[in-house]
């Protein structure tokens, strides 16, 4: 402090200029509260100027409530001597010419000039401190607020894997439990398969000694029943010739039965396979009809009619055809009554042969249509018509060895239609050629 001793420096000067340049608002009050001193600090901070603030009430510049009380703190200091800011500090409001308020810090001290008392006031603005602080605490609420709902949403993370992870316990458990009915299932299935083979078996062996053992003695029975025709005399009796038709027309049709039994054994062992060759269709149909002509009932006929289109020869398997028509053809022979037509067609749709077989017959039940080529199915009004169930089935089998389809249309007591679907060259024309 030696340059305050020094005659160059002024100490009123000094203070002087201290006072104006001071950054904290300085204001001096007298007893009664009222503004004496301010320095530019002060003017600036409360909006004011210096004239209008000397004389003024010290409560001029402060803020609700502390405006409303302020003599009445004075009045308490002197009576009490009880000191509240005086000596103290601390933080309050203030209030500028235009109304607004802001945040300050607020020392005040006393002094005694010429016997008075005067109160210095220090006032340091926090409004940007405040601010400051505004924004922490504004940080701080949404950090707290995001800390919050990421909890949260960790929390509903954690809760819904808890819950995934107890889900895929169940299904593993339940899967578990499916894949150990699958290998139980699936061992049931495999010893099936193995039974339904052996019977299999046993039904073909069955099969193939029925149709050898009955043969040969139905064959005799047969042979035996012509000679006596072909040998009889004048004078044997009517009856006895009706009885030997009876007889053969009985032979044929066991034979016939045997013959479906043997073909079944021979489709199921996989010993039936096209042969194809070229050969006449009309010949192979009225070969057929030949055949199946002593079937007819009296009165019935079998018309056969070929489209002008068709072709000569076909490509395929006359064998496989020939036991199809005679299927399709004596169903339709058995199942009509007397004086009916069976209507035979033959046409060409496309690379397709297309063979017709329609009846007029008792037909299908809508019912059970849907079972009709299934092996020994038989329609619920057949009852008293001999028959295995075995021919439709047979004759499907045929048709899908020769590439084909067979579809049919039936109504009760109307008829039936049956349509057989192949191809007309089984291979491209240079094969037949060949």
């Amino acid at each position: 402090m030696d340059f305050l001793k020094s005659e160059r420096v002024n100490p009123l000067v000094l203070l002087q200029a201290i006072f104006q340049t001071a950054i904290d608002g300085i204001i001096a009050i007298d007893e009664g509260g009222v503004i004496r001193l301010v320095n530019p600090a002060i003017t600036a901070l409360f909006q004011y100027t210096s004239e209008e603030l000397i004389g003024q009430n010290i409560s001029i510049l402060m803020a609700t409530p502390h405006r409303s009380r302020h003599d009445g703190y004075m009045k308490n200091y002197y009576e009490t001597g009880e000191k509240k800011i005086i000596g103290i500090g601390r933080e309050t409001e203030g209030r500028r010419k235009d109304g607004t308020t802001f945040a300050l810090r607020l020392s005040v001290s006393e002094i005694q000039l010429n016997g008075q008392r005067v109160f210095t006031g220090i006032i340091h603005d926090l409004s940007e401190q405040k601010k400051a602080e505004a924004q922490i605490k504004q940080l701080n609420a949404e950090l707290e607020e995001r800390v919050e709902q990421r909890t949260n949403e960790i929390n509903a993370a954690l809760e819904k894997l808890m819950q995934t992870n107890k889900k895929l316990e169940s299904e593993v458990k339940e899967r578990k439990k499916v894949e150990d009915l699958l290998r139980a299932t699936e061992r049931e299935i495999r010893v099936a398969l193995e039974k339904e083979k052996e019977l299999n078996e046993l039904k073909s062996q069955f099969i193939t000694m029925t149709s050898h053992e009955f043969r040969t003695p139905l064959s005799t029975i047969l042979s035996s029943a012509a000679l006596v025709e072909m040998y009889q005399n004048k004078n044997l009796a009517e009856k006895a010739v009706k009885h030997l038709h009876r007889i053969r027309h009985s032979v044929n049709d066991l034979t016939s039965i045997l013959n479906d039994f043997n073909a079944l054994g021979s489709l199921e062992h996989d010993e039936i396979q096209p042969n194809f060759s070229l050969f006449y269709l009309r010949d192979c149909c009225r070969k057929v009809i030949e055949q199946i002509s002593d079937q007819l009932k009296p009165g019935q006929q079998i018309e056969f009619q070929a489209a002008p289109e068709m072709p000569e020869k076909i490509y395929s398997d006359q064998n496989l055809l020939e036991l199809i028509l005679v299927n399709l053809l004596s169903n339709a022979i058995k199942y009509s009554p007397e004086n009916s037509t069976v209507y035979c067609r033959s046409e060409l749709s496309g690379q397709h042969l297309i063979i017709k077989i329609k009846d007029e017959g008792i037909g299908i039940p809508t019912a059970e249509q849907s079972h009709l080529f299934t092996r020994f199915f038989r329609g619920s009004n057949v009852t008293n018509i001999k028959g295995t169930g075995l021919g439709l089935n047979l004759a499907k089998r045929y048709v899908e060895l020769l590439r084909g389809e067979i579809t049919f249309h039936s109504e009760i007591a109307k008829g039936t239609l049956f349509t057989v679907q192949i191809p007309k060259n089984q291979y491209h024309e240079e094969n037949i050629s060949h």
